[in-house]
């Protein structure tokens, strides 16, 4: 018994102390998000619901100002990887899918001065 307490004690400092070194949100993740979305990015109609509920985790993982940075530094690598992408779907993605983003959605975006 002593030594199921004792590893788990371990497991915990273990997971303390790794734990803010974490990356929450990752390019691969943000891109992973956005492959549901390219139809809609590259020709607009309707919003596909797989786009929409990626669009959602993503903005989910995002909490802390760091994370938002960060996923506004993968979307702008996504503008520059992903052709044929309309800017204007692209700006619009977040409000069909009920998500408010708090910086713009464009490849002009100042990613520093997100918060």
């Amino acid at each position: 018994m002593a030594g199921v307490k004792i590893a788990c004690l371990a497991v915990l400092c273990m997971v303390v102390v790794v734990a803010p070194y974490a990356e929450a949100v990752t390019c691969g993740q943000v891109q992973g998000s956005l492959a549901q979305c390219l139809g809609y990015l590259r020709k607009g109609g309707p919003v596909p619901v797989p786009c929409c509920n990626g669009i959602r985790a993503i903005n989910s993982a995002a909490k802390t100002p760091a994370d938002r940075k960060q996923t506004c530094v993968c979307l702008q690598q996504a503008y520059k990887s992903i052709a044929g992408v309309n800017l204007p779907n692209a700006a619009s993605l977040p409000g069909k899918c009920g998500v408010n983003v708090p910086y713009k959605i464009s490849p002009s975006t100042d990613c520093s001065k997100v918060h």
